[in-house]
């Protein structure tokens, strides 16, 4: 089987620190062969001296997008590369909150979007699908919650039982329907983030770019790592993943045609003790208390993307038995006390 932007910038508020700490929640994957580096020129690599390795970075989704191309010819890899920027861009006009224009931002602000592109239709019924399947654990419609927290963040305080249950009563996956040339919800006062699916989807959205050009071995990161292919030098891409609490990397992942992603309660905290973060269990309006970090390796990066924010709300146990339920998906596991543990298939190299 196989299956958001918070809020918009305000310089120097407490608001917009917590807003690009999480659209760069992602951070906690780096590359570990130095591409930051790297210029956005052709350089030879591996023993096929006529393939070069052509690199960009370009702001989008909130963060650093990063693309690594290997190809002989110039010209096709940076055609393939503007075209798959393109592409991140359409995501990006579709489902930001940045920007006021984009169709999320016009659903949210309305409660009803006519004529929606046929992207964000797809996104957002792939997000039902998994909330249905995982019982509401992942859910778009968690932004009130975000924009509570926030609220209160900004006075050094947390949200009240009373708080959270009135905001919950405008969260709910199943109210958010879709009929022809219409998005519409049928509770007042609810928004849709699509921070855990918009980058999964851009990242696989930039891949079909590369591919529809010939390219054949290339590194998309756009919040999430899409791998095509693999360096000449080595079997897979890797990627090292870092510690969520210390300085160090807990392991190195090898990546051929498959994706990654990872959720963790370091990118955006409300509490000292991480007890309270970025990540909602929507049924309760918490944060998940079992584990600080986790990976998922799967398919696609839309996969990847969503698994691992809603594995992170079922918490390890329910999250390794639907892993052992689903094609090329594999997870890896930190627990709050650092325990590490993986799912037999994941890439660690």
């Amino acid at each position: 089987m196989r299956k958001g932007w918070g809020l918009k910038e305000d310089s120097g508020s407490i608001a917009a620190q917590m807003s690009s700490s999480i659209l760069n929640r992602r951070n906690f994957l780096s590359l570990g062969t130095g591409m930051a580096a790297l210029m956005a020129h052709g350089t030879s690599w591996g023993s096929d001296s006529a393939v070069k390795k052509y690199f960009r970075k370009a702001k989008a989704l909130g963060t650093d997008v990063k693309i690594t191309v290997l190809h002989r010819d110039e010209e096709i890899a940076r055609k393939g590369i503007d075209s798959a920027l393109n592409k991140i861009e359409h995501v990006e006009q579709l489902m930001s909150l940045y920007r006021p224009d984009s169709q999320l931002s016009l659903l949210n602000r309305k409660g009803v979007l006519r004529n929606p592109n046929p992207d964000l239709v797809a996104v957002i019924r792939k997000s039902m699908g998994l909330s249905k399947l995982t019982e509401g654990a992942f859910d778009v419609t968690v932004q009130p919650l975000w924009n509570l927290y926030t609220r209160h963040a900004q006075f050094g305080s947390l949200p009240s039982e009373n708080e959270i249950a009135k905001v919950r009563r405008r969260i709910g996956w199943e109210h958010v329907r879709i009929e022809e040339d219409i998005i519409f919800f049928d509770r007042p006062g609810m928004q849709v983030t699509l921070n855990g699916v918009a980058q999964g989807m851009a990242a696989d959205f930039a891949r079909q770019a590369l591919e529809e050009r010939g390219i054949r071995d290339a590194l998309i990161d756009a919040g999430e790592f899409n791998a095509i292919g693999s360096p000449r030098r080595k079997d897979a891409w890797q990627i090292a993943v870092q510690h969520p609490r210390q300085e160090g990397n807990i392991a190195k992942i090898g990546l051929q045609d498959r994706c990654l992603s990872t959720s963790g309660d370091y990118g955006i905290k409300f509490s000292d003790d991480y007890r309270y973060h970025h990540l909602f269990d929507p049924r309760t309006g918490l944060s998940p208390v079992k584990l600080s970090a986790l990976s998922v390796a799967a398919p696609t990066a839309l996969e990847a993307d969503s698994l691992s924010t809603a594995l992170f709300v079922l918490g390890p146990e329910k999250a390794k038995e639907m892993v052992g339920s689903m094609d090329l998906v594999d997870a890896l596991f930190v627990s709050k006390s650092g325990d590490i543990t993986a799912t037999d298939g994941f890439p660690l190299v």
